[in-house]
């Protein structure tokens, strides 16, 4: 007897609907209405874009300037504690979540790179 797929499968159709591009940090400051957020400018080379992710205690904003982060790019906008969170960032987590760590490029690439 063959298991059915598991309920949160999606298809190969659905997976490529997503637009994983790398940005580089240009600017990141600690949210001002968030205990948990950090606010990133992300420059995806033919445009910047507004982040909010939730890196604080385990970035400094500092850490994250300069760096090359994997996005998700078509993601709808949302707001996020009143500041409007255009994308969001890739990051490897702890089961318990006690360590975020972010996902990066082990080489320099242009900022708007796609990945896949």
């Amino acid at each position: 007897m063959s298991e059915s797929p598991a309920t949160d499968t999606i298809s190969i159709d659905d997976f490529l609907k997503i637009k994983l591009r790398v940005g580089k940090v240009i600017e990141a400051s600690d949210h001002p209405n968030a205990d948990k957020l950090i606010v990133l400018k992300v420059d995806l080379g033919d445009e910047q874009r507004q982040i909010c992710a939730g890196l604080k205690g385990h970035y400094t904003p500092e850490e994250l300037l300069g760096k090359n982060l994997v996005l998700v790019s078509n993601l709808a906008p949302r707001m996020m504690r009143g500041m409007e969170s255009q994308g969001m960032l890739l990051a490897a987590s702890t089961p318990d979540h006690s360590r975020v760590v972010i996902l990066t490029t082990d080489a320099d690439v242009p900022p708007g790179s796609p990945v896949s």
